[in-house]
């Protein structure tokens, strides 16, 4: 395996206990066996730590994650997820098969860039009073182009038998879509495959009422 001595150093996932990028990467961690330490950010307190100019030489979008390893710095959660996936030994998070390798980037990046970004903070704050609505309608729009992809491709998991990047994205999506009230009831894939995924002990280690900086009323 690909491994060197600063391999050795344990990962650094700076970020946020409900930030679905941040949990995504929690995932994966958990899912290769990844020991990591972890430095919150708060996206809300002194006006949002990721404002800070310390924090902009890790991520210069100033979002989380940012994740120190193997001595670079890499941010965007599918970017991270695909190194670890890459550099550390544990069940593959992309499938062997172009095709099906192919599925699990699409259903990724469906979530990653089409449905989670119009429901970040830094949007929801710009819409103000009607960021429900907002957020609700795009969580639909997405989940009504997801359901019937799912149908297709989905066996235990979002892509056949084997769990994989798509299904780390899926999870802290659907959570999102029940913070803000959405029926997910309405999109019976989306709903069998989240609640066989809930189940998983990596799943449920890194949720987000289960992390050092979870406020103590959110708390599991």
């Amino acid at each position: 395996m690909r491994l060197t001595l600063v391999c050795l150093v344990k990962p650094v996932l700076h970020g946020y206990f409900r930030s679905s990028c941040s949990w995504r990467v929690r995932i994966a961690f958990a899912l290769k066996g990844i020991e990591y330490d972890q430095v919150a950010v708060n996206l809300i307190k002194d006006g949002g730590q990721q404002l800070a100019e310390q924090y902009k030489t890790l991520n210069p979008m100033q979002q989380v994650p940012a994740v120190e390893i193997d001595g670079i710095n890499l941010s965007q959660s599918l970017a991270v997820i695909q190194y670890i996936d890459e550099t550390r030994p544990g069940p593959r998070l992309l499938p062997a098969d172009p095709k099906a390798r192919a599925q699990v980037r699409m259903i990724s990046d469906l979530i990653a860039s089409g449905i989670q970004p119009l429901q970040n903070l830094s949007v929801l704050q710009k819409i103000g009073a009607e960021k429900l609505p907002w957020a609700q309608h795009f969580i639909n729009r997405g989940f009504q182009a997801l359901e019937p992809i799912l149908k297709q491709t989905a066996g235990k998991y979002c892509v056949g038998d084997e769990i994989s990047m798509a299904d780390i994205c899926l999870v802290p999506q659907v959570y999102n879509a029940e913070r803000f009230k959405v029926d997910v009831g309405q999109y019976p894939t989306i709903k069998r495959l989240n609640e066989t995924l809930a189940e998983m002990e990596a799943f449920k280690r890194s949720h987000p009422s289960r992390q050092p900086d979870t406020p103590a009323d959110l708390r599991a």
